[in-house]
């Protein structure tokens, strides 16, 4: 029997005869891990809790409505209680925040820390793609590497990853990143007290979340205004200011951007499922399959998107579509059903190159199915194409959503969105109170910029011979 060579040396075989360098990765990934191991759990909590309201019936909610209470018990790094920040002066010294520091700094300390983590895991992961380079990769050379290194000279695409990975840290963080929590300034604020120094009685007093908040709204000029980087009359620390209402402006710009990338990733992912899938249909069979998606695709493509979006939330106002998630689950829906023909026009022409390849005809002749060849020797070759084109897309669904949301016909309240915060405070654009619409405008544009640079960036890295959007998208249109 002859041994085999190098190249045909099971992974697990080269792991095993070099484990070293696996288990010192592993081991850091442990505690990384670790220390977070609450909100993760907490994640999984909140998972099931959303499938279980999708459910008729809600059955099981009080049972994962109790596991997720028993979740939250559990001690994290990244958390509101190991680093808290909401507390009072009781004209000596700070009480209830981080190492007696005032609020503003014990915020920043965790703001700090939640970004040292998650930088951390990000390099954590890239060790440990190095580590399997260098150790137990097969080959010495792939064409990854050289898409890796294309894009790590890709300055305006490294821009783009750096806001990215920004955005999508204050999204997955935001309970920990708001200065305060989403139920008690914004769900539910005359559930919670809050208490602070009163200057007149010169001792500590308490006053409901709601309260406070009616007398720290920002409306303008004089005392009805909390600007950035200040403190309300009750000791609370706003880093964006508040809004209109009182409520925390930065709690509700992380929340949004939460809200934004969980709609732009979702409903792009359906729509690059069924994207590629009937590119692999139409690629694989041609003739009528073919016909038959260019006349669906070319009908949805015909429609202006925005008028779609718009026609399609006002004919769902009043359904129970539109009720899950403050309409969020209805939007995802929508665009998923207007962006697949995109999608689809993107890599339709690759999927029509890579089915006349030579290596497709063997694997019809070696007897394998049509749902084998599509999926193994078809899909891999067009998917670095779907994946250009969907993150160039995902800056335009988050500018729609903020659109529909401005309009009034978007995420419903109490649910924060940054489009209905920039409508807010639309009136007071000229006065003290500009933060309300001007933050949140800024970091849609900063965020979309950044996606769409990223997504030029891979881009380049993976067809280095695209020099434009446009000539992608013809060189994927055709067929």
């Amino acid at each position: 029997m002859s041994t085999p060579t190098e190249t045909e040396i099971p992974l697990r075989q080269r792991v095993a005869e070099n484990p070293q360098p696996a288990l010192v990765w592993a081991a850091i990934g442990v505690v990384l891990l670790g220390v977070e191991l609450g909100a993760i759990l907490q994640v999984v909590g909140a998972i099931a809790g959303v499938v279980v309201n999708l459910l008729p019936g809600d059955p099981g909610a009080a049972a994962v409505s109790s596991l997720q209470e028993s979740l939250k018990g559990i001690p994290t790094l990244v958390s509101r209680d190991f680093i808290p920040n909401q507390g009072y002066w009781d004209g000596s010294q700070w009480v209830g925040t981080f190492l007696g520091l005032s609020p503003a700094a014990a915020w920043a300390v965790r703001v700090t820390v939640v970004y040292a983590y998650a930088f951390a895991v990000l390099g954590w992961l890239w060790n440990g793609y190095n580590r399997y380079r260098r150790y137990y990769r097969r080959v010495d050379w792939t064409p990854r590497d050289d898409v890796v290194n294309r894009f790590r000279g890709h300055t305006w695409g490294q821009f783009g990853l750096i806001i990215t990975i920004t955005f999508v840290v204050m999204a997955v963080f935001a309970p920990a990143l708001g200065p305060t929590t989403m139920e008690e300034n914004i769900l539910q604020p005359y559930d919670y007290e809050v208490s602070y120094w009163d200057d007149e009685s010169q001792s500590v007093q308490t006053v409901l979340v709601g309260e406070a908040n009616l007398g720290s709204g920002s409306q303008g000029a004089g005392d009805e205004n909390v600007a950035p980087m200040t403190y309300d009359d009750f000791g609370r620390f706003h880093p964006f200011g508040t809004a209109t209402n009182g409520k925390d402006l930065f709690t509700q710009v992380v929340f949004g951007a939460r809200i934004s990338l969980t709609i732009a990733t979702v409903a792009m992912g359906i729509a690059g499922i069924i994207g590629l899938s009937l590119a692999m249909l139409t690629a694989y069979y041609k003739g009528l399959a073919d016909l038959a998606i260019v006349l669906a695709s070319d009908s949805i493509q015909a429609l202006p998107v925005i008028m779609v979006l718009i026609l399609m939330l006002v004919i769902f106002q009043n359904t129970w579509v539109r009720e899950l998630y403050d309409g969020a689950v209805l939007i995802i829906l929508i665009f998923s059903l207007v962006y697949w023909p995109f999608i689809w026009r993107s890599i339709r022409g690759p999927a029509f190159q890579v089915s006349e390849q030579d290596w497709i005809d063997a694997a019809k002749s070696f007897g394998q199915t049509p749902g084998q060849v599509m999926r193994k020797h078809m899909a891999p070759y067009v998917f670095s194409y779907m994946l250009i084109y969907a993150s160039l897309s995902l800056g335009g669904i988050i500018i729609s959503v903020a659109g529909l949301s401005y309009l009034g016909l978007g995420i419903t309240a109490p649910t924060p969105e940054w489009g209905r915060l920039i409508a807010d405070g639309q009136q007071y654009v000229a006065s003290p109170s500009w933060h309300i619409s001007l933050l949140p405008g800024v970091l849609i544009t900063l965020v979309v910029t950044g996606l769409n640079a990223f997504g030029d960036g891979i881009r380049d890295a993976i067809d280095p011979q695209a020099d434009t959007g446009d000539e992608a998208a013809a060189t994927g249109g055709g067929a």
